[in-house]
């Protein structure tokens, strides 16, 4: 409302032209998100001084930093049409921009397979390679289909599987069914440790003629991702969190500087599929079981992929 006490002004301006419409000045307030600032001037200061990687960082809430961070402009219309216009000042939860992107995510983004902490899986039973037709996205099949190589060799996440397990640990369990997704249902048979007694390969079979379809008297946990060894490409990937520790950083005693989070960046790589070499910037993807991707513009020719939002809210968990 920093113009409000302007109003006097504009108005006896209107009134003396010489025009056929006068229109009416409407104030409202800032809009101000969490986690973040948005004063120019402070916004500045955090580029001056080296603290982000310049104004289209992506976490920065800039249009250039939402832009190169993959937020689509649909995101931005359906998150300013559910907060709304008001005079009060707030500070809007940062949750409801992500759920915007989520929600427009979800219809926009093809998926695609990706692993970030790899384990190998062997099967014993596959023979030779084939190749396996996959949707790019489930609910839209207009969208089209990709062939994606299956072996004997792929990896998994790390974290899905384990020797032993509850009926709640929906992933691979050693002697149990899980599902590779579009591909076969495997069963886990046995391990390979090193010599502190660390898990780094798993031994499976495919259970044969499951190939997109249930098997009599076999029933698989869940559904994982999966990449083959031999075509896996090798991806960084960008996990942009929030800038700050607290909701409000220009509004708590001391520099605002004190509240930059150590984690607002934490680089990784990761196992994806090929097809992702081929991707541009500004293209969204959904890493299957992980969250929104889309590649870094400013990367040029090196596999790099940014955040967008995750899955779902865990922040805080």
């Amino acid at each position: 409302l920093e113009f409000e006490d302007h109003r006097v002004l504009y108005d006896w301006f209107v009134e003396h032209c010489d025009v056929e419409h006068t229109p009416h000045q409407y104030e409202f307030s800032r809009l101000n998100l969490e986690y973040t600032v948005t004063s120019k001037r402070r916004l500045t200061q955090l580029v001056a001084e080296g603290h982000v990687d310049g104004w289209d960082d992506p976490r920065m809430p800039t249009i250039a930093g939402l832009r190169r961070r993959g937020c689509p402009p649909e995101a931005l219309h359906l998150f300013c049409d559910r907060i709304g216009v008001t005079k009060s000042e707030n500070y809007i939860e940062v949750q409801q921009l992500d759920q915007a992107m989520r929600d427009v995510l979800n219809e926009q983004a093809d998926r695609r397979m990706a692993v970030m902490d790899p384990i190998k899986v062997t099967l014993t039973n596959v023979e030779a390679d084939e190749m396996v037709s996959v949707p790019n996205h489930p609910q839209q099949e207009e969208r089209g289909r990709r062939e994606i190589l299956f072996s004997n060799e792929i990896f998994i996440e790390r974290a899905d599987f384990r020797e032993e397990a509850n009926k709640h640990y929906k992933r691979l369990v050693l002697g149990k069914y899980t599902r590779l997704r579009g591909a076969y249902i495997i069963k886990a048979t046995d391990v390979v440790k090193d010599e502190n007694g660390e898990v780094i390969e798993v031994i499976a079979e495919i259970v044969p003629g499951s190939l997109g379809k249930n098997v009599e008297g076999v029933k698989a946990r869940g559904v994982i991702q999966w990449v083959t060894c031999k075509t896996a490409v090798d991806a960084t990937i960008n996990e942009y969190n929030r800038l700050f520790t607290v909701t409000n950083p220009a509004g708590e005693e001391g520099d605002m500087l004190d509240y930059i989070a150590d984690d607002s960046l934490v680089v990784k790589t990761a196992k994806v599929e090929p097809e992702l070499a081929k991707s541009e910037a500004q293209v969204p993807y959904q890493f299957e079981r992980i969250a929104y991707f889309t590649r870094d513009s400013k990367a040029g020719d090196a596999l790099v992929f940014n955040r967008i939002v995750t899955l779902k809210d865990s922040f805080g968990e």
